[in-house]
């Protein structure tokens, strides 16, 4: 199925609206400083990290605080990890003691978060790793261990099931760690049919394992394919912005330069950075996906880092200024446009995210077929002279400085959906070669010399 073939149902449309959501990676880990996967990375006694993990109580945990963070820096959901591959429950499981309301803490943190967020009028989305690195009979698997495999399959399906029946609607699901095993060991989609039951309007990933019966032959057998070509409801790219052309997609991005969970002397991305990835991913999505699910590891006392903070709220304010751009919006990348920044659409208005403003008191905007009514600078509310021809738009009154210390928007209002001439629908590296065989013949000639003319015969 193609992009343009899918079909958006109206339960799924606030996912398409929100385009930015918060992801949350935090645990026992945190106490390390050295990423969410200190446990398996640095090969570590396995006796001593679950000291490390009941004894964990972090006194500065404040959910309402969290929440409220995020809807002012301007994210619509959030994704938060309930058990990473550690093993330790981040909710009050029926199914294990080893959790962080049976030990130490003594809190259901998942409800904590759950109530908070949904409070602040954030959607509720839920991680949940598949991998458990203290029981054997995961990497064994069921033709090894066949009677050890059902027990770790029941106990997984289980508490998926529990996360879905006791934390009321529950919008999003994040599966993580299927390697090494696949779709056909772990009976996802028979589990994802009973998610459906217990959330019918629940969005579901696609890390749940490669399916022989569903996708078909692959030359690893399945072994480390952890992405379905077919099965869950949306794509993840990770690290990277990459459109599925078949379904829903978001891309999880992390604030700092790698680690998920809190590092301590971790570098940081600037706020641009993080910014350009938003709107990224809101380009390139169109009107069936392209959000940024944008990561932080909070500290293990539990609070957010001030790194964070500060770069969230820098983007929440440039959202509640320019928000119509990315909220809701289209996709965009309608014309050329890569020399200053980046587009998105909505209804009739194409939206210039302005990455590279370079002071001049014109902007040329090529191959933009659509009549042009109306222009405004976004970011300040001023109205923009303009004149349009059939090959090109020219915005006029363009300020000296900068408006934003990130990314000015000018609004091109068009009398219809804006469409792009065929010039502007092929690009550089792509398209039919003949056009520009024939732009460059019609302009200038064929000559090799200043001045063109057909002397040189090519």
């Amino acid at each position: 199925m193609t992009q343009s073939q899918f079909q958006v149902p109206d339960r799924w449309k606030w996912f398409t609206e929100s385009r930015y959501g918060l992801f949350i990676h935090w645990g026992p880990y945190s106490r390390l400083g050295r990423g969410e996967q200190v446990l398996f990375r640095e090969h570590m006694n396995h006796q001593e990290y679950e000291a490390l993990a009941c004894s964990w109580n972090p006194e500065h945990f404040d959910a309402e605080l969290w929440a409220k963070t995020a809807r002012k820096a301007g994210f619509k959901y959030v994704c938060f990890t309930t058990r990473h591959h550690d093993g330790f429950c981040m909710w009050d499981s029926a199914y294990t003691d080893y959790s962080s309301a049976r030990q130490a803490a003594g809190r259901d943190f998942v409800r904590e978060v759950v109530d908070a967020f949904r409070k602040e009028g954030l959607r509720i989305g839920l991680y949940y790793s598949w991998i458990d690195w203290r029981l054997p009979a995961y990497f064994e698997g069921p033709q090894t261990n066949p009677e050890g495999w059902e027990t770790v399959r029941t106990y997984l399906h289980n508490q998926v099931k529990e996360l879905l029946t006791n934390y009321g609607q529950i919008d999003h699901f994040f599966f993580d760690g299927v390697w090494p095993r696949n779709a056909d060991d772990l009976q996802s989609v028979e589990l994802m049919e009973e998610m459906r039951k217990l959330q019918p309007d629940i969005l579901i990933n696609n890390r749940v394992g490669y399916s022989s019966k569903h996708d078909g032959y692959r030359a690893d057998g399945g072994i480390g394919a952890g992405d379905s070509d077919t099965l869950g409801d949306f794509g993840t790219p990770e690290h990277l912005v990459a459109a599925d052309r078949s379904r829903l997609w978001e891309s999880c991005q992390v604030t700092t330069w790698r680690l998920w969970g809190h590092v301590f002397g971790e570098r940081w991305r600037p706020a641009d950075y993080l910014l350009d990835m938003l709107c990224e991913c809101t380009e390139k999505g169109g009107a069936h996906g392209g959000n940024l699910l944008l990561n932080v590891g909070p500290t293990a006392d539990g609070q957010l880092p001030p790194e964070f903070v500060e770069r969230a709220l820098r983007i929440g304010a440039w959202l509640d200024v320019h928000g119509e751009a990315i909220y809701g919006a289209d996709g965009g990348n309608l014309t050329e446009f890569i020399t200053r920044g980046r587009q998105t659409t909505k209804g009739n208005a194409l939206y210039l995210i302005i990455r590279f403003w370079d002071g001049r008191p014109e902007l040329r905007l090529a191959d933009l077929a659509t009549k042009v009514t109306d222009v405004t600078l976004l970011t300040t509310g001023q109205k923009l002279s303009f004149s349009q021809t059939d090959d090109e738009l020219i915005i006029g009154g363009l300020p000296a400085e900068s408006p934003s210390k990130l990314f000015p928007v000018i609004r091109v209002t068009c009398a219809g959906k804006p469409e792009a001439t065929e010039w502007g629908r092929q690009r550089l590296w792509d398209g039919d070669p003949l056009r520009v065989a024939a732009w460059a013949r019609e302009q200038r000639g064929s000559s090799v010399f200043a001045g063109g003319g057909s002397d040189s015969g090519i």
